[in-house]
């Protein structure tokens, strides 16, 4: 049975995200796959809006409601990660108050930069660091739809169309959210390049 098993698990490397879960219907098992190629950059994300602490736990949440949602996964998709992270982007729904705990701890602790570089470089983290307290502050003023999809744009480098499907939303309110996030913070931050305000959100 053992080694039954091994063999029809063990192409699961080759298969697109879309074919592991509808083979995981029927071998639940397989959807460790899933797990292994997309947690770290799960974690990451959740990281980054939540904390490393609290982090460990929403990865897990959140991988297991993808297992428990995996049948409506719509297979006509072959890259399960917009949808992860539309599940993600839900869980970290339901902690907004550690969201913001976050934002205001980041607030109050920036460090200082120690690598030696380029003059220019230095010069852009100087910025970028001098900018983030702002920067954070602003983003925690921004409407929780607005928020989704600047980070999942700015940090996960998601493409339009992967954060529409990520959220459920037409590509239009995907644009229309984006220019009216950065806009924002563009204001917030007395009229700073949307590069620079990109690279402090990098540097989250």
């Amino acid at each position: 049975m053992n080694r039954l098993r091994r063999g029809r698990t063990a192409d699961v490397g080759a298969l697109t995200d879309a074919a592991v879960i509808e083979r995981s219907v029927r071998e639940p098992e397989s959807f460790a796959a899933i797990f292994d190629r997309h947690a770290p950059y799960i974690h990451r994300y959740l990281a980054r809006r939540l904390g490393a602490e609290i982090a460990d736990d929403l990865v897990a949440e959140t991988f297991l409601a993808a297992f428990r949602r995996r049948e409506r996964f719509d297979t006509a998709h072959p890259d399960a990660r917009p949808w992860l992270y539309g599940i993600a982007t839900n869980t970290v729904s339901q902690h907004r108050r550690e969201e913001a705990r976050e934002y205001r701890l980041r607030q109050a602790y920036v460090p200082a930069t120690t690598e030696a570089s380029h003059a220019d470089r230095v010069t852009s983290a100087v910025t970028a660091q001098s900018l983030r307290r702002s920067l954070l502050a602003a983003l925690a003023e921004l409407s929780t739809g607005d928020r989704d999809v600047l980070l999942l744009v700015a940090w996960e480098e998601l493409t339009y169309d992967e954060v529409a499907a990520a959220l459920t939303i037409p590509v239009g309110t995907v644009r229309s959210r984006l220019n009216r996030a950065r806009r924002l913070l563009r204001q917030a931050l007395g009229g700073g390049l949307t590069s620079t305000i990109e690279e402090a959100l990098s540097n989250g």
